[in-house]
């Protein structure tokens, strides 16, 4: 490619709004456009990038036996309805209604479809176990977009389907999907990665994982023990129960706080540690009025996907302004009103001694006794862990880390077969509803990764396995006729030899070609200059590490093999 004819515009300064590397750097150098919130176009070289991101993914989708399908990306509403969740997914889902006034639905996922392409196309279990996959653009109407291409509308994802007999061999083909992951996450170019476990969510299932690129831009929170390995997405993270000694026997009673309601103000006026305080959080299930009060202990906070696996309904934060019946800032857990549903954390069980709320304005009440003054059936675990919390499994402090979502892999169960109507008769004739389980990698948010995990101060440091082009070639002088003619025939020889290469033919200085190459990252950089030139000699520069060796130029294509050979061995 001539980068004279290549259609990209870079810049200096960081573009309004981007405020993640992997985005700034994008489009700093000219490798995306924003259209419209959430949807981006792909220049030519973060096209070829998710080019040869996709063909890894076959790859490896391909040696477990994956067939490679594509389904629709519009669907009717008919066939999201069977499963239900055309009526349990909101506003996300885009809908709308065809020519013939038929409503029908835009893909954001496939399971739908997957169960639909193989019912009565598969009916027996010597079919079975099989997987099949696509690599499809999909469109969520997601609420929060950030970070260019790390949360999109418009995304184009690998997602596969494997189906079952029983459950040993849907966990067995599970972690070969594993390991799968983890191999494409490694020939990507990907260093800082983990899988933890995780929410099923909309997807539903019982087991999940993420797999996970740790970096301080990421907004997944995750949980983890470096002792003992332990590692979960915030959303499912348990710490050890702590334990809190207290005698304190006294009756409880009322006492006047005024005008004082927060966490820390009660914690202060009192003089009392926050874990001696009983916290109300009320929430509301979603299209109800009546509210849900969580009553945890004062330094912790709810975690709502935990408390969403609770109450088993969509819950939203309650909104108090139009309440009456609920003494805010001194909610406590006696005298509540009846259409009050409460949940109880299991971080205030057996406590003695605390202060809680009077449910009347400016009171609370203190030396409150959990087991004595209140009877409580059950206890959940609905807290987030906290940094420095101890590890249920070996006592360890756990450390909190923010991390990328690159890729899930969910055991569905039977989910959508059984609600879908799909059966195989089994060995004994009879029906059954096969299992399932589901694997999706997006692979714009594989390119933006691969840039949050391998960068400095002057661009990207793309891998040779997905850079756009592996040798980036600076003539210096392209008015020069001996480095323009000595370019070019470098230029032409390492692309006939397969090795892709990228040439700026621009008339510019080397100041602006040599900043332009840094900030697009190619692995290798040569450099063609009219004092090289002379001395019969070329520039090779590695890109992640600026060593430069200087090479006759009889030799540099042994020399840039042998590089190459290096950089993929990771050397």
């Amino acid at each position: 490619m001539k980068l004279s004819n290549l259609v990209f515009e870079t810049t200096k300064d960081t573009p309004s709004g981007a405020k993640i590397i992997s985005h700034i750097l994008l489009l700093r150098a000219g490798f995306i456009k924003q259209v419209s919130n959430g949807i981006y176009t792909l220049g030519m070289p973060a096209q070829r990038m998710a080019l040869k991101i996709e063909n890894i993914i076959r790859e490896e989708m391909n040696k477990i036996d994956g067939q490679e399908v594509k389904f629709p990306v519009v669907m009717p509403k008919e066939l999201w309805a069977l499963s239900g969740r055309y009526f349990s997914i909101g506003s996300e889902m885009a809908r709308f209604k065809d020519r013939a006034d038929h409503d029908m639905v835009l893909g954001m996922t496939h399971e739908e479809a997957a169960v639909h392409f193989v019912t009565n196309t598969v009916n027996s279990y010597q079919k079975l176990p099989f997987m099949i996959y696509q690599i499809q653009t999909k469109f969520r109407d997601e609420p929060r977009s950030r970070g260019g291409l790390i949360r999109v509308r418009e995304f184009t994802m690998k997602d596969a389907y494997s189906f079952h007999t029983n459950a040993d061999d849907l966990e067995k083909y599970y972690y070969l999907q594993y390991k799968a992951y983890e191999n494409i996450f490694r020939r990507i170019g990907l260093k800082n990665f983990i899988s933890v476990k995780s929410d099923t969510g909309m997807m539903g299932g019982k087991i999940a994982h993420e797999f996970m690129l740790l970096t301080p831009d990421g907004e997944d929170e995750l949980v983890i023990c470096e002792k003992c390995g332990y590692k979960s997405n915030m959303e499912v993270a348990e710490a050890e129960s702590e334990t809190f000694i207290n005698t304190n026997n006294l009756s409880f009673e009322e006492v006047f706080t005024g005008e004082y309601k927060t966490i820390d103000e009660i914690s202060s006026f009192l003089n009392i540690q926050q874990t001696d305080i009983i916290k109300a959080v009320v929430f509301v299930e979603k299209d109800e009025k009546n509210p849900i009060i969580v009553f945890i202990r004062g330094d912790l906070d709810v975690n709502e996907s935990k408390l969403k696996k609770v109450v088993q309904k969509e819950i939203l934060p309650f909104d108090a302004s139009n309440d009456q019946t609920l003494a805010f800032g001194n909610i406590g857990l006696i005298s509540l009103p009846k259409n009050v549903r409460i949940i109880y954390d299991k971080s205030i069980e057996g406590r003695h001694g605390m202060v809680t709320g009077a449910n009347k304005p400016e009171f609370h009440i203190i030396n409150f006794n959990i087991d004595r003054d209140i009877q409580i059936a059950e206890y959940h675990d609905v807290a987030k862990v906290k940094n420095g919390q101890k590890c249920k499994n070996c006592s360890h402090e756990l450390k909190i880390e923010n991390g990328i979502e690159i890729g899930n892999i969910f055991q569905l169960g039977d989910k959508y077969t059984k609600s879908m109507g799909m059966t195989v008769l089994n060995e004994k004739g009879e029906p059954m509803n096969p299992l399932m389980g589901c694997y999706g990698i997006g692979v714009g948010r594989a390119i933006a990764s691969i840039i949050q995990d391998s960068y400095d101060e002057n661009g990207m440091i793309l891998p040779v396995s997905v850079a756009p082009w592996t040798v980036h070639i600076c003539p210096i002088r392209i008015d020069n006729e001996n480095v323009k003619n000595i370019s070019f025939e470098i230029y032409n020889q390492l692309n006939n030899l397969g090795i892709d290469t990228v040439i700026d033919d621009r008339n510019m200085s080397a100041g602006i070609k040599f900043a332009d190459a840094d900030l697009f990252g190619m692995p290798l950089r040569v450099v063609v200059s009219p004092k090289g030139i002379e001395k019969n000699e070329i520039e090779i520069m590695i890109r992640a590490t600026r060593e430069v060796f200087i090479i006759k130029k009889e030799n540099y294509i042994e020399k840039i093999k042998e590089l190459i050979d290096s950089l993929n061995n990771g050397k």
